[in-house]
């Protein structure tokens, strides 16, 4: 097999990770993919970043089993820790989701402070805010975890009285920061990103708020990637793989929230 018919590799904690397989999907549609979700031991969040770069460096070495052009790492924790012991380790180009979500901030910003949203590791690994510190020294950034978005996201909950209201809640201080530009830095976000719209329109006036969603700014350099190194998949119908270590009839029931499309068949692997 020729490298531009080898598939693009996609790995996650667990399901949100489809939300960055849903935009490839999307935007490169003649490309196979092949996606890990390691949900036998998620949550990343909870765990050191010794082990997350364990668990990332074994779900990278089964997905290069297969025939693979590059990997993307969905997961914005093992991003965080693992991104840069992976890329040393081998020779296929793997991308992370922090650097292009914190570019993207950087070039959607009119100037004002810059939130930042994820899970609790990865607010805390601070891997954003060296991101967007190498890129912009002076910015304002307002750094928060929104824990709770998480397990709304995987009940199907994204339009729902409870969602709207947490939402608020969590925007609220943004707001009244007076910040331009927000990164969802979970790959559970994105799919809040029609509530979240509706709640600045609604409740806060219409707030001029930009929306980084680190799927679309991943895929944007996965796409330039492609063409750099004249990787792309000729013309056809791309096959999608579905791949979890625990418990794939549920990840195939929720993966349908953050993925666009059947997800099914989904295989069973051991790590």
């Amino acid at each position: 097999m020729t490298m531009h018919k080898a598939a693009i590799g996609v790995f996650d904690s667990g399901i949100g990770g489809l939300t960055v397989a849903s935009e490839i999907v999307r935007r490169l549609p003649n490309e196979d993919l092949i996606y890990l979700g390691d949900t036998a031991r998620l949550p990343y969040g909870t765990k050191s970043a010794a082990t997350v770069v364990r668990y990332a460096d074994r779900a990278v070495e089964l997905l290069l089993r297969y025939p693979v052009k590059l990997v993307v790492i969905a997961c914005n924790t093992a991003s965080a820790h693992a991104l840069e012991p992976l890329r040393a380790a081998s020779e296929m180009p793997i991308l992370g989701v922090i650097g292009p979500g914190a570019r993207a901030a950087a070039a959607a910003t009119r100037g004002g402070p810059i939130a930042i949203t994820g899970t609790e590791a990865t607010i805390r690994s601070q891997a954003y805010q060296k991101a967007l510190r190498a890129l912009l020294p002076d910015a304002t950034l307002h750094a928060t975890p929104w824990p709770l978005l998480v397990p709304l996201a995987e009940e199907g909950w994204v339009d729902h009285a409870v969602s709207r209201l947490t939402v608020r809640t969590y925007l609220e201080p943004f707001v009244e920061l007076g910040v331009d530009t927000l990164v969802l830095g979970c790959t559970h976000y994105p799919v809040f990103k029609p509530l979240i719209r509706q709640v600045l329109e609604e409740d806060f006036g219409g707030y001029p708020l930009a929306l980084v969603d680190s799927a679309e700014a991943v895929t944007d350099e996965l796409a330039a990637l492609l063409d750099e190194r004249d990787l792309h998949a000729p013309t056809r119908d791309g096959r999608r793989s579905f791949f979890c270590t625990d418990a794939p009839e549920r990840f195939a029931r929720v993966g349908t929230t953050f993925f666009e499309g059947e997800v099914a068949p989904v295989f069973p692997v051991d790590l």
